[in-house]
């Protein structure tokens, strides 16, 4: 039986909850697929994988250093409402990429004012402690084109 490590395209169905119990994500279309060594989910999710083979089982707390990084309040700013268009119905919740220094980083919409919106360039579920339950569906040996590629297909 092959055990996950890199290079394998690992397939698992899961439960993402925070430190509350709230039901934050799973896989209910059927089980999510990643390049294991490839960055494809979270490094704490993917170090407690590691070693695993198809119908294990786990159960993991990962704390914000190994998911999505603490929350970070230079990320949230206010922008005035005149870089909008001003057609545009701008909502608390709605997403889009902005550009910065670094590069187009995902924004989230906080709150809107009259005259400033409230961005957060932070992740969804950055600062969280995240617990995952779950099983692993298939381990496979990754295809060229998916190694090429560094993602599962």
């Amino acid at each position: 039986m092959l055990i996950i490590g890199n290079n394998t395209v690992v397939s698992i169905h899961y439960k993402l909850t925070d430190a509350d119990g709230n039901l934050l994500d799973e896989s209910t279309e059927g089980p999510l697929s990643y390049l294991h060594g490839a960055n494809g989910i979270i490094p704490g999710l993917e170090k407690e994988l590691a070693g695993k083979t198809t119908g294990d089982k786990f159960q993991v707390t990962i704390t914000p250093d190994e998911a999505y990084g603490e929350r970070q309040p230079e990320m949230v700013q206010q922008a005035p409402r005149s870089a909008f268009p001003a057609d545009m119905e701008i909502e608390v919740g709605m997403q889009f990429n902005a550009g910065t220094e670094g590069g187009e980083r995902s924004v989230a919409v906080t709150e809107v004012g009259d005259d400033t919106v409230t961005i957060d360039g932070n992740h969804p579920l950055a600062g969280l402690t995240l617990h995952f339950e779950g099983n692993i569906d298939q381990v496979r040996e990754a295809t060229e084109e998916e190694l090429a590629h560094g993602h599962a297909h």
